[in-house]
C-alpha cells in the first residue's frame, strides 16, 4: 500500500485570507489531478499565514479564517488536505491543523507546544492543547504535529504510542543563518527515538522583518534526508510512503542544495525586499546611492529583487563628497541599467544653516552640521518616494545601527532597511559574492575605507574601532549577551569594548525609530532583542572603572 504525499511550500500573505485560499485550492487541485497525490500538506497557520500577530485578536478575522477552512473543504473534496488555521471554540483559540476530505473537516489537531521565545509570541494568542492526533489515511496511521511540537520528545512519542506510522509536521520556521541545520538535527533526534518517517513542510517568503526560507524536507525512519525542497522558492513536490516496506521515496524531486554561508543570506535579502515591496503595494523602490559599499549592496539587492525598471537611485553630493564616490556610484547604476539622478545638496544645506545661524551663533561646528547634510538627503528622498509611490530603502547596516553611527531623520529615514541585520563584515562578503554573479559593484567601492563623507577626509575608523574588531565585539554583546568583562577576557582591548558597548546602550532610542529590516541573524534588533530605552543597568566592568 502506497500513500502519495504532496508537500506544498507556499509564499502566503499574512492576513490575505482570500488570496491564500486561492493558492491552497490551486495547489490542491494540481496535487490531485497532475501529481496523483492522495494528501497535500501545507504550512502552519496556512489560512492566515504566519505570524498574523494581533489580527488574531479580531473576531471578524477569526471568523473569516474558520469559514475559509470550510470553503476549501467543499472546493476540493477528492484529496486529503492538511492545513493550519486559528481554531476558535467557545472559550479558546488554538493553533490548529485540520484534516479535510469529502467536503468536511475530518480531524483537528491542536498545537501542544506553543512557541514563546525569540521572535515568537504565541502565548499571547493561543491556548496549548495536550493530546495527540493520529488518524487513518488510506490505511496509513498518520500523526499530526505543528512546528514546535517536533522539538518536544514527549509530543512525538505520544503520536507513536497512539499508533502513528508517519508524522506530518506543519511549520512556519523563519530563516536565520544556518537555521536549517538545527531543524534537521532536531527531527533526526526525534526519529532516532521513534523510528518512523517525518514530513516537514515549511512556509516560504518575507513577512515584515521575518523571512521564511522553506527548505521543507522528508526524513525516512533512519533519519536520512530523502527529499529537500529548494530554499526561498515556492515548490510543490510529491513523495511516496510504502506502508508494507516502511519506506518513503521522492517521486518528482530530489534533495535540493541548502544553506551556504553568504549566498543564502544574499537570497534571503533579495526575497525579503521583493516581498515587502510587492505585498505592500509599492510601485518599486528608491534609494540614495553614495558610492559607498552599503548603498552599493542595497542597490544590487533591490535590482535583483524587483528588476531594473522598478528601482531608482539618487546621488546627492555635498562639498565633502569625493569625485571617486560619484564615479563609482554612476558606474554601478549604469552596470545595473537603472534610472539615476544627481541632486547636489549644497543649496539645501546652506538654507538650513542660514535659518539656524542666529541660534547657532557663538557655538563651534560639530556633528550637528554633519547631520544637517544627512537630513537634507532624507527630505529629498522622502519627497521622491511620496511623489512616485516607491518604497525608500535605507542603506545602514547592523554594525552602524548597533552603535548609532547613523542620523535620525537623515540616512535612517525610509520605509525598509534591507541591511539592518547585516554586520559590516558580512556587507563586504555579500558584495564580493554579488560580483561573482555579475560584476556590478566597482572594486574600489569594496576596497576603499568606509566613510560617511560628512566632513573633510572622514573615515568610519575616526569614530569607531576597525570593523574587524567591532563586529566580533558586537556579536558577543548583542547576540550572545556576554558581559563587558567576558568580552575583554576573550582578548579584546578594554577601550574598544567599553566604547562599543557604551554606544550600543546609548543608542537604543535611535534603533526604536529605525524602519523594519530583514532578520538574518539569530538575534535581530526589534523582534529578538528588546531592551528598554530608559535603563539604569550598567555592566560590572564599567562600574568597576
Amino acid at each position: 500500500m502506497t500513500l502519495n504525499i504532496a508537500l506544498a511550500q507556499l509564499n502566503l500573505l499574512v492576513g490575505g485570507i482570500k488570496q491564500n485560499v486561492e493558492k491552497i485550492i490551486q495547489a490542491s487541485v494540481t496535487a490531485k489531478n497532475e501529481r496523483q497525490a492522495d494528501v497535500i500538506i501545507f504550512s502552519e497557520l496556512t489560512i492566515t499565514a504566519y505570524p498574523p500577530e494581533d489580527l488574531l485578536l479580531r473576531a471578524d478575522f477569526i471568523e473569516a479564517a474558520n469559514q475559509a477552512v470550510l470553503d476549501i473543504a467543499k472546493a476540493c473534496p477528492n484529496i486529503y488536505i492538511i492545513l493550519g488555521f486559528p481554531e476558535v471554540t467557545e472559550t479558546c483559540l488554538f493553533n490548529s491543523a485540520a484534516v479535510l476530505f469529502a467536503g468536511e473537516i475530518q480531524q483537528v489537531y491542536r498545537k501542544n507546544v506553543l512557541a514563546n521565545y525569540s521572535v515568537f509570541d504565541e502565548n499571547r494568542y493561543f491556548v496549548a492543547a495536550n493530546q495527540p492526533c493520529v488518524f487513518n489515511l488510506n490505511g496509513v496511521n498518520v500523526g499530526l504535529s505543528i512546528c514546535e511540537d517536533i522539538w518536544d520528545e514527549g509530543v512525538v512519542e505520544q503520536s507513536q504510542q497512539a499508533g502513528a506510522e508517519i508524522i506530518f509536521n506543519l511549520n512556519a520556521s523563519p530563516f536565520h543563518a544556518a537555521k536549517v541545520y538545527e531543524r534537521e538535527s532536531v527531527v533526526r533526534d526525534r526519529i532516532e527515538a521513534i523510528g518512523i518517517p517525518v514530513v516537514y513542510v515549511n512556509q516560504v517568503g518575507g513577512q515584515d522583518e521575518l523571512l521564511f526560507d522553506g527548505a521543507s524536507f522528508v526524513m525516512d525512519k533512519h533519519g536520512e534526508i530523502i527529499f529537500r525542497a529548494v530554499e526561498f522558492e515556492e515548490q510543490l513536490s510529491v513523495v511516496a510512503f510504502d506502508k508494507l516496506q516502511q519506506t518513503i521515496q521522492p517521486i518528482d524531486a530530489g534533495i535540493a542544495e541548502y544553506y551556504a554561508p553568504v549566498s543564502s543570506e544574499y537570497q534571503a535579502l533579495v526575497l525579503g525586499v521583493r516581498d515587502y515591496v510587492r505585498k505592500n503595494g509599492f510601485q518599486g523602490a528608491i534609494l540614495g546611492l553614495s558610492g559607498g559599499i552599503d548603498s552599493a549592496l542595497t542597490l544590487a539587492i533591490a535590482v535583483d529583487a524587483l528588476g531594473k525598471d522598478q528601482v531608482e537611485a539618487v546621488l546627492m553630493p555635498s562639498c565633502y563628497t569625493q569625485a571617486m564616490s560619484l564615479e563609482d556610484a554612476i558606474l554601478e547604476a549604469e552596470a545595473l541599467g537603472i534610472q539615476h539622478h544627481t541632486i547636489p545638496i549644497k543649496a539645501g544645506v546652506d538654507a538650513f544653516e542660514t535659518l539656524l545661524a542666529p541660534l547657532f551663533a557663538g557655538t563651534a561646528k560639530d556633528a550637528t552640521e554633519e547631520n544637517i547634510q544627512a537630513r537634507c538627503r532624507g527630505v529629498l528622498l522622502m519627497a521622491l518616494s511620496n511623489k512616485q509611490g516607491k518604497l525608500l530603502l535605507t542603506t545602514g547596516n547592523k554594525s552602524e545601527m548597533s552603535v548609532g553611527y547613523a542620523t535620525l531623520y537623515g540616512d535612517m529615514a525610509g520605509g525598509f532597511a534591507p541591511l539592518k541585520d547585516v554586520p559590516k563584515l558580512l556587507v563586504f562578503e555579500l558584495s564580493k559574492y554579488r560580483n561573482t554573479l555579475s560584476p556590478v559593484i566597482p572594486e574600489r567601492v569594496i576596497t576603499r575605507p568606509p566613510s560617511a563623507e560628512l566632513a573633510p577626509d572622514q573615515i568610519d575608523e575616526d569614530s569607531l574601532p576597525p570593523y574587524s574588531v567591532l563586529d566580533p565585539i558586537l556579536e558577543r554583546y548583542i547576540e550572545q549577551d556576554q558581559a563587558v568583562e567576558e568580552i575583554i577576557n576573550a582578548g579584546f582591548k578594554r577601550e574598544d569594548v567599553l566604547q562599543a558597548t557604551r554606544l550600543v546602550d546609548l543608542n537604543e532610542y535611535k534603533r526604536r525609530q529605525s524602519p523594519p529590516g530583514i532578520r538574518i541573524t539569530s538575534k535581530a534588533f526589534g523582534r529578538d532583542r528588546r531592551y528598554p530605552i530608559t535603563s539604569g543597568f550598567v555592566s560590572r566592568e564599567v562600574v568597576a572603572l
